[in-house]
């Protein structure tokens, strides 16, 4: 029986119930959320709405907390065409890890949950390797090597990934000291790279340190795609293990990451992981769906003409430069970051004692109003920023209109006060 039919026969049933339709009726009405509709129409309303939900233009950029990405439609379609049957995960993890090994040119790679889950599981395979004792016992790690070694400018939230495992961070900040901190109790090296630019300690010396001293050198470059050749670059460059996020430059599920390089670490990550029960991966499932549908996002991505979607997302930017020319107060200007986001972006200054307006005001209106639009915003120097490279087709245009007017409400006032 289908949804549609046997909503039919319900409706039929309560028709001839009397006491009961009406007693339904009026259920309805008590418990109906004030100002949503309810029946067919709620069920065409989008999701998010049924949930009470808001949506966001996203003008920023890849980030966790903004829902990272949208998956393209054969992303999706994937996703749902995996749900539809049945496999042993081990050997859907295998069969995908050969694919993308192959397709990037790496030695081994796994589907992860997410790039914080690949940076456990990577931490995970160089202290326990494939030991099944040492597999089980973690985050004890008595005994064992549980030492990881990373730059002080290279700290950040998600080196709770690492701790996971049971190890301790020894924080160092000259290549002096970090030759010296490697002991027979070093597991791994730590490198981050959106800090790649930040530290006494680059990325050529991290490696060759690392080859030199017998140390598995982790990479991780969450948000280091585009450029395409990011991601097998890191792993030629001779780290031993690189991990991305599959929901962001990918356009994977955001639930999903990449774990890339040598093959008997990947092979440790993998035990190390879901379905693998009493493991420290265990509670870090990606399912059989997440798995597929990233396999197809980076299968689709290798298929990009990313020239043209570069000059896509500059013709974008052209757009709202247009619509804030008449803006002589404003400053715009363009740039793309250095590492993570390498897109092109437009940036917004302006002189906020002149227009009576911070740019974080700015930031909070375009949030605020509708649609609801999410921006970068910095301090006095970096103004705000936005960029196309996460907005649906035709949204650039709705956030130059949106800008347009708040900057002449701004004028407007300023000029009448």
């Amino acid at each position: 029986m289908t949804l549609a039919s046997s909503s039919s026969s319900r409706r039929n049933f309560l028709a001839r119930g009397g006491l009961v339709s009406a007693l339904a009726g009026l259920s309805g009405r008590l418990f109906a959320h004030p100002g949503r509709s309810t029946g067919a129409e709620r069920r065409s309303a989008n999701i998010y709405e049924r949930l009470g939900v808001r949506t966001r233009i996203n003008a920023k950029g890849t980030y966790t907390h903004l829902s990272g990405s949208l998956m393209p439609a054969e992303v999706s379609q994937a996703l749902e065409e995996a749900s539809h049957h049945y496999v042993f995960l081990v050997e859907l993890h295998e069969a995908v890890g050969k694919k993308i090994a192959e397709m990037l040119g790496v030695e081994a790679a796994m589907v992860t949950s997410g790039a914080a889950g690949a940076i456990a599981l990577g931490t995970a395979a160089c202290v326990t390797g494939k030991d099944p004792e040492k597999i089980l016992r973690i985050p004890d790690t008595t005994g064992m090597k549980n030492e990881v070694i990373i730059q002080k400018t290279h700290r950040m939230a998600f080196d709770h990934a690492i701790r996971n495992v049971g190890v301790r961070l020894v924080v160092v900040e000259t290549p002096e000291e970090l030759d010296n901190a490697i002991s027979e109790k070093t597991a791994m090296m730590f490198f981050l790279n959106a800090a790649q630019n930040r530290g006494q300690v680059g990325m050529e010396k991290f490696i060759e340190v690392g080859k030199r001293r017998g140390v598995p050198t982790f990479n991780d470059a969450a948000a280091d795609v585009p450029p395409l050749e990011h991601l097998s670059e890191y792993v030629k460059k001779g780290f031993d293990l690189v991990s991305f996020s599959g929901g962001k430059g990918l356009r994977g599920p955001q639930c999903a990451g990449l774990l890339l390089g040598r093959k008997d670490l990947i092979e440790a990550a993998l035990l190390n992981n879901n379905p693998h029960e009493d493991t420290l991966g265990r509670p870090m499932k990606v399912g059989k769906e997440e798995i597929v549908a990233m396999y197809v996002a980076l299968e689709r991505y290798l298929k990009v003409d990313h020239e043209a979607e570069w000059k896509d997302w500059e013709a974008r930017i052209a757009t709202i430069e247009k619509a804030l020319s008449s803006f002589p107060e404003l400053r715009m200007s363009r740039f793309v970051p250095e590492v993570a986001n390498h897109v092109p972006h437009l940036r917004l200054q302006w002189d906020e004692a002149a227009l009576g307006m911070t740019h974080s005001d700015c930031a909070r209106e375009l949030e605020e109003g509708e649609p609801s639009i999410v921006c970068l915003v910095g301090d006095r120097e970096q103004g705000i920023g936005v960029t196309p490279y996460m907005m649906m087709p035709g949204e650039e245009k709705i956030v130059a209109r949106r800008l347009k007017e708040i900057f002449a409400a701004r004028r407007k006032k300023t000029r009448s006060g």
